[in-house]
């Protein structure tokens, strides 16, 4: 079987949003520019939106320290166009590390389009502008990847036309998954009757929508997060990192999308998985806790709730996190794919021993589901 790494990321160069995003919109365009000290930072018009930086597996400790230096004016201990991998950037390189990872193919998410969407939402047309920019370049990833790199587009709801323009495009190019905002989308829920069209276009286009962890719109009143603005990633939102995906699925379900769109298949990534067996009981058991006390409940639905989650549904799951225990409360893998998060900090450069020594070794072709037919479902293969 084919061991499918479903969470790696590719570094956007330099100019990639100035260099793919259409001329007229190129002053909205977000470039990774050198401050005075000389520390690389992600820019959209003037503003610093975060680090350029080059993490490695296994490191989050320096990753702290350059945040710190960053803060306090200092500059970097090295420069960052000499000491990033060509792996990091490079689709071709990044096929030759494949083998040493220990994996054959590998979705690739974006790096630092995880830092902007929510930055740019006040302004549509750089929005989409910057999404396009990224997404004209992982039609060249495919091209170049060989059947083994599976890039991730950057897609929004908020403008239906461009969606189905954006979706048709990636089709022709072969991408088949898009990172999308487990959020409102101008006020209403995902699940809302005018979403019907888009989430009609990702079906026939073969394209899969995929929740990530990302700076987009969040699911909790923005009072509640209280860490200095320059936080990368704030407590509140690490703690409940699952906490966005979980509403958007329980709305797709409950209000009836899975149900009229049973092709409709989405991908959880980077956002745990520890939650899912307590999330599919309390899907079920409030859904039926509710009908009981209220004598009403979701009537258009033909299964229970957590059928559809089985049924369209598959969530990554790190090695740290026990995946054997949780693929034992769940009665099986159907749901969870491997992941490496390669070459975040927080990831791993080793992803398939780190499983063999937590009872899921792909060596001894135990889980193909884990390791290969999960991800293929999600690429529709």
């Amino acid at each position: 079987m084919p061991i499918i790494d479903s969470d790696q990321h590719l570094y956007e160069p330099r100019t990639l949003w100035r260099d793919h995003i259409d001329p007229k919109l190129r002053h909205e365009a977000i470039s990774i520019d050198d401050d005075a000290v000389g520390t690389p930072r992600v820019r959209w018009r003037g503003l610093d939106i975060g680090l350029a930086e080059v993490q490695v597996p296994g490191h989050p400790v320096e990753v702290g320290e350059r945040q710190r230096r960053a803060r306090a004016g200092l500059p970097p201990p090295e420069r960052y166009d000499e000491v990033l991998p060509r792996d990091y950037w490079e689709p071709a390189a990044r096929v030759a590390k494949l083998a040493d990872l220990g994996v054959d193919e590998a979705v690739l998410f974006p790096n630092y389009g995880l830092l902007w969407e929510r930055t740019l939402h006040a302004s549509l047309p750089a929005l989409l502008a910057n999404m396009t920019a990224w997404n004209r370049w992982c039609a060249t990833v495919v091209s170049e990847g060989r059947g083994c790199l599976h890039p991730v587009a950057h897609l929004t709801l908020r403008d239906p036309a461009w969606l189905e323009t954006q979706l048709a495009d990636l089709d022709r190019a072969g991408v088949r998954l898009a990172m999308v905002a487990p959020a409102l989308v101008d006020g209403r829920p995902l699940s809302h009757r005018e979403h019907d069209r888009a989430w009609a276009a990702f079906c026939a286009h073969g394209i899969t929508p995929v929740f990530h962890v990302a700076d987009q719109p969040r699911p909790f009143d923005e009072a509640w997060y209280t860490d200095r603005h320059e936080t990368l990633v704030p407590a509140v939102e690490a703690i409940f990192i699952h906490v966005a995906a979980a509403l958007a699925c329980t709305d797709l379900i409950l209000n009836g999308t899975f149900e009229r769109f049973p092709d409709l298949r989405i991908g959880i990534v980077e956002l745990s998985s520890i939650w899912v067996p307590m999330f599919l009981m309390m899907l079920d058991g409030g859904t039926a806790f509710t009908r009981l006390i209220g004598g009403t409940g979701p009537s258009q639905l033909s299964m229970q709730p957590s059928d559809y989650f089985r049924r369209q549904v598959r969530v990554s799951s790190f090695y740290y996190e026990s995946p054997a225990d949780i693929v034992a409360q769940l009665g099986g893998t159907d749901i969870l794919m491997c992941c490496s998060d390669y070459p975040h900090s927080e990831g791993s450069a080793t992803p398939i021993s780190d499983y063999a020594s937590g009872g899921l070794d792909a060596r001894a072709g135990a889980a193909p589901r884990f390791f290969s037919d999960n991800a293929a479902f999600l690429l529709r293969r």
